[in-house]
């Protein structure tokens, strides 16, 4: 028997915008025709946007292809509306894909939302058998592994009461129990264990170690990047319906940690300043030179230009850029030379910053506008705490042929050890 469980290839899903629904037969049918007729919507709010034409669609996944084999621990990162949840969906067949196909070997169980696949007016126990029904089980199997499963769920009190009457965290200890021993060969779990309390989700994690040491698959999707680490033993990114990276667990994180920070040109003038009021320098927006994607190699050089605006008289400004790792720790800080600027000025600083010395892995920048003397008392003009990520990638050759351990080894790499042997 082969090992490849699940194969996506060149899959993409296609969303039609409604254009009517929501509203009764009556209401829809009285848009439709005022549309056509080129006239206002009756129904609309006032105020609100008009609906998508018929004709608009949204791309929720575009061209995505990986593979997953048994044994294999994978996580799906992304923001949300990054196509996680559909492309469990298109896993799962609740869903076809628009084009691009996918081949599954085997039973796939889905934890996609709380109560998915129970029917409200049965018990727990009735909805155990129905559920191994759907799986494709004979109730003679079902009924070997039932007691198992009451017991791993921790609602055998319960456990012949309608579900309706469930608390969601009860719902999730059920379905998680059916779905991890009912012997699926794909295991899908799509953030539903964040209901949970904590020793059961740490139940679950173990449960799902177990599941994919047997040799069966698990895709588990998560903004619980500690639970990731934990479980996954490989990952794929997404990011607006594009497979951008898979791979190890820990540069996956690294982008999830960045994703929507690493754009080329920025708006600083909206970002938040906390309490900082009605600056009297400020700065209004970060541009990014040679880069499109925020990743360098090791010992790059990393150059951007930041325009501001002035309404007050400084004759020692200074850019100040202070680095933070992916826990939000600082890391190190320096800063340009002393410059002096007038009222009205609207000047634009290109800064070239060496990346020598720092370590691969992930890295948030603030900046800051300081004026004053440096050898007493600054001034703090303006202060973003979150300009954006950028990614140092590893590269061996620099480091004599190891990877470099980040939480091991820390995010600098000093120069070469000095030595003498007699």
């Amino acid at each position: 028997m082969t090992d490849r469980t699940l194969e996506i290839d060149g899959v993409s899903k296609r969303y039609r915008l409604g254009s009517i629904g929501g509203r009764t037969l009556h209401g829809d049918l009285t848009s439709w025709f005022a549309r056509v007729r080129g006239k206002e919507d009756p129904n609309l709010k006032i105020g609100a946007s008009p609906r998508p034409s018929a004709n608009a669609t949204f791309m929720a996944l575009d061209g995505v292809s990986f593979s997953a084999d048994r044994g294999d621990a994978l996580g799906i990162l992304g923001r949300n509306g990054a196509g996680k949840s559909t492309l469990l969906k298109l896993i799962s067949r609740i869903t076809a894909p628009t084009e691009g196909e996918i081949r599954i070997r085997g039973r796939v169980a889905s934890l996609l939302e709380i109560g998915t696949g129970f029917h409200h007016e049965l018990t727990g126990r009735e909805n155990v058998y129905l559920n191994g029904a759907i799986l494709g089980m004979s109730r003679a199997e079902i009924t070997s592994k039932i007691g198992e499963i009451i017991e791993f769920s921790e609602i055998e009190q319960f456990i012949d009461t309608p579900v309706k009457r469930y608390s969601s965290g009860m719902y999730v200890k059920l379905a998680f129990a059916v779905a991890a021993d009912l012997d699926p060969d794909v295991l899908i779990c799509d953030e539903v264990l964040a209901v949970g309390d904590l020793t059961f989700q740490q139940k679950c994690l173990g449960k799902m170690s177990d599941v994919a040491r047997g040799g069966r698959t698990v895709l588990y999707v998560s903004h619980n990047m500690r639970t990731v680490n934990q479980l996954c033993s490989r990952a794929i990114y997404l990011e607006r319906g594009k497979l951008l990276y898979d791979g190890g667990v820990a540069r996956a994180i690294d982008l999830y940690a960045g994703s929507g920070l690493r754009t080329v040109d920025r708006d600083l003038d909206g970002m938040p300043r906390g309490k900082l009021q009605g600056l009297l320098i400020r700065m209004l927006s970060m541009r990014i030179l040679g880069s499109e994607t925020m990743e360098y190699q090791m010992d790059d050089v990393m150059e951007f230009q930041v325009r501001f605006r002035s309404d007050a008289q400084e004759s020692r400004l200074r850019l100040r850029l202070m680095l933070k790792n992916n826990s939000s720790s600082p890391v190190a800080m320096t800063q340009t030379e002393a410059f002096e600027v007038k009222p009205g000025d609207r000047p634009t600083l290109t800064i070239r910053f060496p990346l020598e010395g720092i370590a691969p892995g992930e890295y948030g920048i603030k900046l800051a506008l300081v004026g004053g003397d440096p050898r007493g008392r600054s001034a703090n003009y303006d202060l973003i705490e979150d300009v954006g990520h950028f990614i140092i990638t590893d590269d061996p050759s620099r480091t004599e042929g190891f990877l470099w351990q980040e939480p091991v080894w820390g995010n600098f790499r000093l120069g070469r050890l000095e030595m003498e042997i007699k």
